[in-house]
């Protein structure tokens, strides 16, 4: 027999043994969630393949809404209802408020510093608190508004343009240059698309790490695997954090050389970080790193997250022509045809806004959100010991049928009786994610993408198809740790308003 084949079979061997012991180490193994039949080595790898929030999805029908996974060796639980949700969220918050540690997200967010990958504690509060009371709340983003219509005023007439050419717009890499460009400028007072050098990109950066930061590791979960970089994920994760460090090193530089002329202008966002981090009076110290970890959360949570739910919204809408019409008929007659949509026009426009809403809970951007429990503790009547990874398919929460009338139909008009929120607080719905963690962007997202999408109906009408006439859009997921559409939205926009009324 061949050296290798021993080998494998032995570690076949071991690894049985090791989760066997696990298994029947447990006092309360009865109580322990149902599993499926696992795998040596991969446990229950095999179960995954394609899109994870689809196989949970179908793995809850036949073991029910809490049921225990191993990834390799690594011990997970998967809930799937909004009755278990509540639970990880409100009951059991203080067990649940840590993600998994990975090792690429470790290397890519300077040791687990900022705000996505940082343990629960104090730094994590502290940092939580700046971004709610100095970057996000009302004063700075109201002075920050000019930039946040300058660059929607861009993408409308980039696309006027393509509409007088009648040429194909790949909506996707435009839409996600949008989104990086007014999170950039924001921040940094920097297009992300002035940057001559390729690889210094902003866009290519955060695509490169979303990617990345979604690829399952098998040094993660393979026990021998822990000290292999056998798919090359280190190696690519240290090259995407060397570039981001530098892009942002030089940033801070520049800001700092601009604040020794300091001219009384409006400040961007990272100015108001360095002024903290000098402040001498804060009760924690926010270091050069701090600030860099937290700029390249706000830039992967912000980015692909927006583009990604204006075109699944659009693409809804151009499968729903009735509701198009719907949508258009209510922007003319708040906003009307003479100025562009603005962002404090939304509140005016209820049917819009759900029509967000309906495509965030059939597309939430983040499918499946992942905590580890700190302590043993019980869901759904199951113990869930200390230490095990556990998944809350959001995906599935927000089909629930129990909450959920015709739960795979796309209908914003169900928001006319049904009062429910995307901030956490009802748990069929929660594409922001839920509890102390909850996506503290919700509010500036919403608006951002509500105001995109109102500006691109209001000004356009959307064609897809290769004879220029409305086509049906596929709906079919990609693969990814987002939830980005498997063929990206190609559409030829028509203008519908001559001239397009662009703000001023």
């Amino acid at each position: 027999m061949p050296d290798i084949t021993i080998f494998l079979i032995t570690l076949c061997l071991i690894s049985s043994i090791l989760i066997l012991k696990l298994y029947k180490s447990s006092p309360v193994k009865s109580h322990l969630p149902p599993s499926p039949f696992w795998l040596p080595i991969i446990g229950h790898l095999h179960l995954l393949s394609g899109n994870p929030h689809q196989a949970f999805h179908k793995l809850s029908k036949r073991y029910g809404p809490v049921f225990r996974l191993f990834l390799g060796s690594t011990p997970c639980v998967v809930v799937t209802t909004p009755e278990t949700a509540k639970e990880i969220f409100k009951t059991h918050e203080n067990v649940f408020l840590d993600r998994p540690h990975y090792s690429v997200a470790n290397y890519l967010s300077y040791g687990e510093k900022g705000l996505i990958f940082a343990p629960y504690g104090s730094s994590w509060m502290f940092l939580k608190k700046l971004i709610m009371s100095k970057l996000l709340n009302s004063k700075t983003l109201d002075l920050l508004f000019p930039v946040r219509r300058d660059e929607i005023n861009r993408f409308i007439k980039y696309l006027s343009q393509k509409a007088r050419d009648g040429e194909y717009v790949e909506l996707e890499g435009k839409l996600m240059k949008l989104a990086n460009n007014v999170i950039s400028r924001m921040f940094m007072s920097k297009r992300c698309s002035e940057e001559e050098d390729e690889s210094s990109d902003i866009t290519k950066i955060i695509a490169e790490s979303g990617e990345i930061v979604g690829n399952f590791n098998l040094s993660d979960h393979i026990w021998f695997c822990k000290n292999l970089d056998l798919q090359g994920l280190g190696k690519k994760s240290k090259d995407i954090h060397t570039r981001f460090d530098a892009l942002m090193e030089r940033i801070i530089e520049e800001h700092e050389e601009a604040r020794k002329h300091e001219t009384g202008e409006a400040k961007d966002l990272l100015n108001i970080l360095l002024d903290i981090s000098e402040d001498e009076s804060m009760e924690i110290k926010l270091t050069r790193e701090d600030i860099k970890a937290l700029v390249k959360d706000v830039l992967n949570g912000g980015t692909d997250t927006s583009s990604i739910t204006i075109e699944w919204a659009l693409a809804e809408l151009i499968n729903h022509p009735n509701m198009m019409k719907k949508a258009v008929d209510e922007i003319d007659q708040v906003v009307g045809k003479n100025r562009l949509l603005q962002e404090s026009d939304i509140r005016n426009l209820p049917y819009l806004q759900a029509i967000v809403k309906e495509s965030l809970r059939l597309h939430p951007v983040v499918p499946v959100i992942q905590r580890l429990s700190s302590q043993d503790c019980t869901v759904g009547g199951y113990h869930i010991p200390a230490n095990t990874t556990t998944f809350i398919n959001v995906w599935s929460l927000n089909r629930d049928p129990t909450h959920w009338e015709n739960p795979f139909k796309f209908m914003p008009e169900r928001y006319k009786e049904n009062q429910v929120d995307v901030r956490g607080q009802h748990f069929q719905l929660l594409p922001f994610g839920g509890g102390r963690r909850l996506c503290p962007g919700t509010s500036l997202g919403l608006l951002t993408v509500q105001t995109t999408l109102g500006a691109m109906i209001q000004c356009f009408e959307w064609k897809t198809g290769k004879n220029e006439s409305l086509a049906t859009v596929d709906m079919e997921e990609g693969i990814g740790l987002t939830l980005p559409r498997a063929n990206p939205l190609v559409c030829i926009p028509v203008a519908r308003l001559d001239p397009i009324p662009l703000s001023v």
